[in-house]
């Protein structure tokens, strides 16, 4: 693989085909491109395969939830992760993979970190795929909004 294929955008079909489970354990167990890794390609990988299911984001948001409050293993031991059987095996294969190494307070609050990562990507999908766009908020809404809000995103000062 050559360095310019390495920084080039993955597309859906490449991103789908990524091992989310092997990325939890060692995105959760390792920091560094392990953890990046994990919080970029694999949170978009997961909310494509959970959007192919149908799982809608608030169902994600009160697992990250569950996991906050009772651990990836309580989690992964439950009847119904997620609503419907297929959403219920990809989120039980998730939470198994990653109660593996999420053993401590820690490794569940980033556990649950990271399933926000995915419901904020799934929600993100089903606006833009709703048709949800800067001109379909009111100009009320958006004269309320903060100036930064309509602003360019910047991460530490510099245009991202």
């Amino acid at each position: 693989m050559s360095t310019d294929d390495r920084f080039r955008p993955k597309t859906d079909d490449e991103l789908r085909q990524l091992d989310v489970p092997a990325m939890l354990r060692y995105g959760l167990e390792f920091a560094g491109p392990h953890r990046s890794a994990l919080f970029g390609e694999g949170a978009i990988a997961a909310a494509l395969a959970s959007d192919a299911l149908g799982v809608v984001p608030r169902s994600t948001s009160f697992l990250a939830e569950v996991v906050r409050s009772g651990g990836a293993r309580y989690a992964a031991d439950l009847t119904e992760p997620l609503p419907g059987a297929e959403p219920t095996r990809l989120a039980r294969d998730r939470l198994t993979s990653a109660a593996t190494t999420a053993t401590t307070v820690d490794g569940d609050q980033l556990l649950a970190r990271w399933l926000d990562a995915v419901a904020e990507i799934l929600g993100l999908r089903r606006d833009i795929r709703s048709g949800w766009n800067e001109k379909s908020w009111s100009s009320s809404a958006r004269s309320a909004a903060p100036a930064a809000m309509m602003s360019a995103p910047t991460l530490r000062g510099r245009p991202c």
